[in-house]
Parts: C-alpha cells; sequence; structure tokens
C-alpha cells in the first residue's frame, strides 16, 4: 500500500506501521486488546486525543470514514485510512520491520520541522515521536534525532548538524537542509 502514495504519506504510515497493525489486528483478535490499551493510552497522554478516540471507536465496530475522519488532523487521517484499509484488506497494512528510505523522508522531516518552527503544536509532538523512533534506530538516525531541536531554532549550518555521521546521513542532512531553504524562500 504504501509504495503507491505520495512520499509524506508513505513516512506517515512507515513511522506509524506498528501502531497500525496492531489496531487493525486487534479488531479481529481481542487478545490483542491489552496491547492496544497499552498504545492507546501513551498515544492520548502525548496529546492525540482526537486519535484515541477515533480508535476507540473503530475498536467498536465503527467504519464510517466521515465520523471517523471529521475530526482529525492530516496525520491522524492517514493512519486511520492505514487501518481502515488493513482491516479490509491485510495484505494492504505495512510492515513494522521495514526501515523506510532515509532519502524519501528528508521532505517530509523539513516540513515538519519548519511547521513546528512556525509554533504548529502537532508537528512538535509529530517530531517528538520520530526522535524517539529515530533514537531507538541508532546510528546516523540516533544522531538525526538529537539535531532536530536545532533545526527548529534556525540552525542551518551543515558541519555543525552532520557532525559524527556517515555519508548517509550527511546526505539525508543535507536533504533537508535544501527542503527547508525552499520552504523558507516561499
Amino acid at each position: 500500500m504504501a509504495k503507491q502514495l505520495p512520499a509524506k504519506q508513505q513516512q506517515i504510515i512507515q513511522s506509524h506501521a506498528a501502531m497500525i497493525v496492531l489496531i487493525a489486528q486487534a479488531t479481529q483478535n481481542s487478545s490483542l486488546r491489552p496491547q492496544l490499551d497499552t498504545v492507546l493510552a501513551a498515544t492520548e497522554k502525548n496529546g492525540w486525543r482526537a486519535l484515541g478516540k477515533a480508535i476507540r471507536a473503530i475498536m467498536a465496530g465503527e467504519r464510517s470514514t466521515r465520523s471517523l475522519l471529521s475530526p482529525l488532523d492530516e496525520e491522524d487521517r492517514i493512519i486511520i485510512m492505514a487501518v481502515l484499509q488493513g482491516i479490509q484488506n491485510p495484505n494492504s497494512l505495512p510492515n513494522p520491520n521495514q526501515q523506510s528510505d532515509a532519502g524519501d523522508a528528508a521532505p517530509a522531516i523539513a516540513q515538519i520541522v519548519y511547521m513546528a518552527a512556525q509554533g504548529d503544536a502537532q508537528s512538535k509532538i509529530m517530531l517528538g515521536g520520530m526522535a524517539d523512533q529515530m533514537r531507538k534506530a541508532g546510528g546516523d538516525m540516533a544522531r538525526l534525532s538529537s539535531i532536530m531541536k536545532r533545526l527548529i531554532d534556525g540552525e542551518r549550518d551543515m558541519k555543525i548538524l552532520s557532525r559524527g555521521m556517515g555519508e548517509d546521513g550527511k546526505r539525508l542532512v543535507l536533504s533537508i537542509l535544501e527542503k527547508l531553504d525552499e520552504l523558507d524562500q516561499n
């Protein structure tokens, strides 16, 4: 499924793949419900109450996209649509073990950093979640997670931001900086 979507949607789906799969599977397997309840509690604690409410509605049997999607922001809509599609067709579920191509992530990361720098609270929350996943991935991704605040605060010095990274990490940082430059110019 995610391969045919625009890069931003792919990134959102892949970054939430484990949760999307868990929700879809929990609708069919009640033994997964305690694990899902833990994820829901963390989701709501992190300020994603509307997403939590939509997930609870899905677990209660709701499948109407209109009622599920109307109170959600773009990222939450993408997550819920992936869940609903996964319930209908389990083969469409993302692979939670697949590492997404970091180069594909640059435009989405830059967009989120740009919005967070503008004061968008949802983008800051999203970046926090992404940074946690990056830290867990280790290597250059862990280093990238540690520079998010600097990017939000306006740091654009490639040498400072990519210090300690390998070539792939440096290319990713450069791509993010190029996209941020484009966004700043518009």
